[in-house]
C-alpha cells in the first residue's frame, strides 16, 4: 500500500513543480524550493516502510528540490538554480528560528497544540546543523555537475539521473554521519544511509519524464 502511495505522491507533487513553473516561470520554480525545503523538513518526521526499506515521508519534498533546481538549470541558467538553493536553506533556518521562539510562549489554558508541536519542532541542533549543511552541500553539488555536464553536450535524461543520484547519496551519507555518528554504530548508520538512497533513486528515476515535460512546455 505504501508504494503505491509513492507513487501518487510522486506524479502529484512533481506535477505541482510543472504546474509551477508553468504559471510562475522561475519565480515560482525558485519559491518551490523554499516551500518544499520547509515542508519536507517538517513531514521528515514521520517514517515509513517502502518495499521493505524504512524512509522519512518527507523525501519526495526533499527530491523535488533536486528536480527544480535541475529544471531551472535546464530552462533557465545556472544563477537561478543557485538562488534557489541559497533561498531553501534560508527558509530552512527561518523554520528552526520560528518554530523555537513559538514554543518558549506558555500555552493558554484552552491550548490543545503546545504538546503535538513541541514533539514536532523540539530543536536537535546536531541533526539541524547536519540537514542544513547536507542539504546546501548536496543541492550546489547538484547544480554544480548538471550544469557542467549540460556543457559538454550530454543527453538531459543522463544528466538529470546523474546529477540527481550522486547528490542524493552524498546529502543522505553526510548527514546521516554527521547527525549519527557516535550514537549508532557505523553498520547501522550504513544500512539507514544506503536504504534511504535506494529510495531516492527510485524517486530520481521516475523525475527524468518530468524534467522533459517541463522543457517542452517552454
Amino acid at each position: 500500500m505504501n508504494e503505491i502511495n509513492l507513487i501518487i505522491e510522486i506524479i502529484c507533487i512533481f506535477s505541482l513543480l510543472l504546474i509551477c513553473n508553468k504559471l510562475f516561470k522561475k519565480e515560482g520554480v525558485i519559491a518551490w524550493v523554499g516551500i518544499a525545503t520547509v515542508l519536507a523538513n517538517i513531514m521528515t518526521a514521520k517514517n515509513a516502510s517502502m518495499f521493505s526499506l524504512s524512509t522519512a515521508t518527507g523525501t519526495v519534498l526533499f527530491a523535488s528540490t533536486f528536480l527544480a533546481t535541475d529544471i531551472l538549470s535546464e530552462c533557465y541558467n545556472k544563477e537561478d538554480a543557485k538562488k534557489a538553493v541559497y533561498i531553501g536553506l534560508f527558509s530552512d533556518i527561518v523554520l528552526i528560528i520560528s518554530a523555537q521562539l513559538v514554543l518558549r510562549y506558555i500555552p493558554s489554558a484552552i491550548d490543545f497544540a503546545h504538546e503535538p508541536m513541541k514533539a514536532l519542532f523540539s530543536l536537535n541542533i546536531r541533526i539541524s546543523v547536519a540537514s542544513a549543511i547536507m542539504y546546501f552541500v548536496a543541492n550546489m553539488a547538484d547544480v554544480y555537475i548538471f550544469n557542467t555536464m549540460k556543457a559538454k553536450g550530454t543527453k538531459l535524461w543522463i544528466r538529470n539521473n546523474i546529477s540527481t543520484i550522486i547528490c542524493n547519496c552524498v546529502e543522505n551519507f553526510g548527514f546521516f554521519f554527521l547527525a549519527y555518528i557516535g550514537v549508532f554504530d557505523i553498520m547501522t548508520i550504513l544500512t539507514i544511509a544506503v536504504s534511504t538512497s535506494i529510495i531516492e533513486m527510485i524517486i530520481a528515476a521516475l523525475d527524468t519524464p518530468f524534467i522533459y515535460i517541463a522543457r517542452n512546455m517552454q
